[in-house]
């Protein structure tokens, strides 16, 4: 070790200050280069904004930085090993990985922002262990973002110089009042880490949901930082038991997920079969005619022809990620929690979903994926749920159709399904859910060239998916079942956008949800409803004239009396959209309101002023949540 001979040289509570210091300016720097590759997603932002938005982050990492050092913290002790080669050789080494390790998890949600639109949570390690891809996909990420480790090498390097500079007094003997007076400073440190670690003296430790204090929830993620969302979030009990409405009768009155369409009406089941077909990111940004843009073409010319003859609803996703929107959509389950449904504790509760109500009425079921088997957990999941039949890219046994990232090519893999369901007896039940517009957004080489491309990179690949979609209702209208047929046509969650509206809070879920029968006007008779993906299970048992009990947390949009709405979870608020009107919930109180239909960009927040619509949709959201969290905790996900 080197004397005490230059500014950086001090005892070992003041040289580690250094350290802790240097680390807050790299996360500042971070944030920095957080805000300026995702420029478009934080656009509402300016002037005094920035400022508010940094003072708050400060504070967050300065817990982060308290919690990932602590070990060194304790560390700190009047003892002379400490200052050793060997001891302070091993202890910057560690230093140095845990702090690297730090970094990198923030380098990299500077990337992963525009697919969740979060700070990763510690999920994200369940989502890994079930499988995604990831061994596959990394290379790939970093081929189309190489700028990112390159930025965390130098990263790492500048840290470790700067560290290299800070030296402590070596050979330090201690003497009694030596020793005392470290002993004091160390408790003194100590308490200035346990604040740091607190985020300051107020009586509960802040947590993710406290950013909001600073920003917007659409900013939250500018404010927090990589390591703290994962550390607060990690080996927490995924939800908490509700009391809102301690009267069981009232909360039921406000909202229950419970049906029972017995009595309802005295038709008989229509035994149609039932075909979903689960779109990989396809946003309604995508759309030419869901968009009231004068010359916007969009990107799925067979779609927008399709729609024509379909019901469309005003639908949204309740998810941002694919392992949230296939329970969602199966089997009416949001994630309303920062666990995706599929990787937590409760996912091992009894369930229903169409594949098991079908299967009841005497559908085969099945669910067909290209991708790898066991990606996401969706074969699990499809277990669960009660379908007869997974199948992925293994069953598939052609891999001249991979696409050498995620799995088979949609134009080949969706001519195969077709012929899979021309050898199922009729009713059957089956589902689908596309890839090939994830990224990378690999076309065949065969189609270079031949899609337009758009303001985003994914537009190309929609292109592309659209025209394997074409290419698979033409096979599948020469087939005999085809005319007999349900098709159900949705996203699983919605892409990056380029357009305004979609980058706001409302529309960064507006996804497509399109009923279709063949040669059928009738759907075109309802009235268009604010709809979500929870809705697809009721409403396509309400099309079948199903008689019996479910439970949903959705609702029947073709039922007339039910109520319309959207609800969905990130960054630890809760969104509810409902009669024109959207509410963000942390909980405990409406924290924002806007009417969506006169302010589309959500500029005028009317939580102040509009105290009735305010109140009637607390009432609501509490009701659902109470209901939700009660009945997964409880495993009373059924209707029986």
């Amino acid at each position: 070790m080197l004397k005490d001979n230059n500014f950086f040289s001090n005892n070992i509570f003041i040289s580690f200050s250094k350290r802790l210091l240097i680390i807050l300016i790299i996360y500042s720097l971070t944030r920095l280069l957080f805000l300026f590759c995702n420029l478009s997603f934080f656009s509402d932002i300016s002037g005094i904004k920035y400022l508010s938005i940094f003072w708050g982050g400060i504070r967050f990492d300065i817990s982060a930085i308290f919690m990932t050092n602590g070990i060194f913290i304790l560390l700190l002790l009047p003892f002379n090993f400490f200052y050793s080669s060997i001891f302070q050789r091993v202890f910057l080494i560690l230093f140095y990985i845990i702090n690297s390790f730090a970094f990198l998890l923030n380098f990299i949600d500077i990337i992963y922002l525009r697919f969740t639109f979060k700070r990763t949570t510690s999920d994200i390690f369940n989502y890994v262990s079930v499988g995604g891809d990831f061994d596959k996909l990394l290379p790939q990420f970093i081929k189309d973002f190489w700028f990112i480790p390159i930025l965390w090498i130098i990263t790492v390097i500048l840290f470790i110089y700067l560290n290299s500079k800070i030296k402590i007094i070596d050979n330090l003997n201690f003497s009694t009042k030596k020793t005392l007076n470290h002993i004091a400073l160390y408790i003194v440190f100590l308490i200035i880490s346990i604040v740091g670690i607190r985020g300051g003296i107020q009586l509960r430790p802040i947590d993710i949901i406290n950013a909001g204090k600073y920003t917007s929830s659409k900013n939250i993620p500018l404010v927090l930082n990589t390591p703290f969302s994962i550390i607060k979030t990690f080996g927490l009990p995924v939800l908490e038991k509700k009391e809102y409405f301690i009267n069981e009768n009232e909360l039921n009155s406000i909202y229950s997920p419970l049906y029972n369409t017995i009595n309802q009406n005295d038709t008989n089941m229509k035994k149609l079969n039932v075909v979903i077909i689960i779109l990989e990111s396809f946003s309604q940004e995508h759309f030419g005619s869901l968009n009231n843009i004068k010359d916007y073409q969009g990107f799925t010319p067979f779609l927008d022809s399709l729609i024509c003859k379909s019901y469309v609803a005003q639908a949204f996703a309740n998810g941002k990620r694919s392992i949230e929107g296939i329970p969602a959509i199966l089997a009416s389950v949001p994630t309303l929690m920062n666990e995706a449904y599929v990787t937590s504790m409760y996912s091992g509760n009894k369930i229903n979903s169409l594949a098991s109500i079908l299967k009841s009425e005497g559908y085969t079921t099945s669910f067909y994926h290209g991708g790898s088997n066991g990606t996401m957990g969706f074969d699990a999941f499809t277990k669960i749920a009660g379908f007869d039949i997974y199948k992925g890219r293994h069953e598939y046994h052609n891999e001249k159709d991979y696409d050498g990232k995620w799995g088979i090519f949609d134009e080949p893999y969706l001519q195969y399904y077709a012929n899979e369901l021309n050898t199922y007896k009729q009713p059957f039940f089956s589902s689908i859910f596309t890839l090939s517009s994830h990224h990378p957004y690999t076309v065949p080489e065969k189609y270079k060239g031949k899609f337009r491309k758009g303001k985003l990179e994914i537009q190309e690949s929609i292109m592309y998916a659209d025209f394997a979609l074409k290419k698979f209702f033409e096979k599948a209208s020469e087939m005999q079942w085809y005319k007999n047929t349900l098709f159900l046509i949705t996203a699983d969650h919605t892409s990056e956008a380029f357009l305004d509206y979609y980058k706001n809070n409302v529309g960064m879920y507006a996804i497509p949800i399109i009923y279709y029968i063949p040669d059928n006007d009738t759907l075109k008779l309802f009235p268009k409803k604010i709809s979500q993906q929870t809705d697809i299970f009721p409403s396509v048992l309400g099309l079948l004239n199903y008689k019996g009990k479910f439970l949903s947390f959705g609702k029947n949009i073709f039922n007339k009396n039910e109520k319309s709405f959207s609800i969905s979870y990130l960054n630890g608020e809760y969104q509810l959209i409902a009669d024109n009107y959207m509410l963000k919930f942390d909980g405990k109180n409406g924290i924002s309101l806007f009417n969506i239909r006169s302010d589309s960009l959500l500029k005028n927040n009317l939580i102040h002023s509009n105290i009735y619509k305010k109140a009637e949709m607390e009432t609501f959201i509490k009701a659902f949540i109470q209901q939700y969290n009660n009945r997964m905790i409880n495993n009373k996900m059924t209707n029986n």
